[in-house]
């Protein structure tokens, strides 16, 4: 008997190889991409993602406020460069897949988020509190800063109290060799 036919007995033999899908549930792959989504609590809107989006479908719009960041799902091409460079790991991918839509439906394919400003607790600017687990991880091997405290505090407040800590240190240390050179 050919080969061709032991291949189409044992087809008719093991049934069909194709999914229940739409019916059923089917199998889906882990590495498998969905749509874009972001973490408003995390997102300190730095602009990172909108910067590598190959397709131009993330937009950050910018007031007093705060800001409203605007994820395109149709326009996105799910190469992932936002999840990837997301310093605050803010962006992430969605496994669900299903995304057939009708075209009048397109424009609705939208994830939108507006977040607000907070005062800086040292200056009053308006900023975006840091998440307490980046915190956390940024000043890990810094026993000497509260990760609570200095998560409330914008960029520049944060460069001077690291300047005035280290400054500190750097002075004592200084003088205290001096004293101790002086005694010698």
């Amino acid at each position: 008997m050919p080969s061709f036919l032991n291949v189409l007995l044992q087809n008719l033999i093991s049934g069909p190889a194709t999914d229940p899908f739409p019916f059923g549930e089917t199998f889906t792959p882990k590495r498998i991409r969905g749509r874009i989504l972001v973490d408003p609590e995390r997102c300190l809107g730095c602009g990172m993602c909108r910067h590598v989006c190959a397709a131009g479908a993330i937009h950050l719009q910018k007031d007093s406020k705060g800001w409203t960041i605007t994820i395109w799902q149709d326009s996105c091409c799910l190469c992932r460069s936002c999840v990837t460079y997301c310093p605050m790991s803010a962006m992430s991918i969605d496994p669900d897949w299903h995304s057939a839509h009708a075209e009048e439906d397109k424009f609705k394919r939208i994830e939108q988020h507006t977040i607000s400003y907070e005062p800086c607790a040292r200056c009053g600017t308006p900023m975006r509190v840091m998440a307490l687990d980046k915190a956390k991880q940024l000043y890990a091997d810094d026993a000497d800063v509260d990760p609570e405290e200095i998560r409330h505090l914008c960029r520049s407040c944060r460069q001077m109290r690291d300047a005035e800590n280290s400054t500190v240190c750097v002075l004592r240390s200084d003088i205290n060799t001096a004293l101790q050179e002086g005694r010698d």
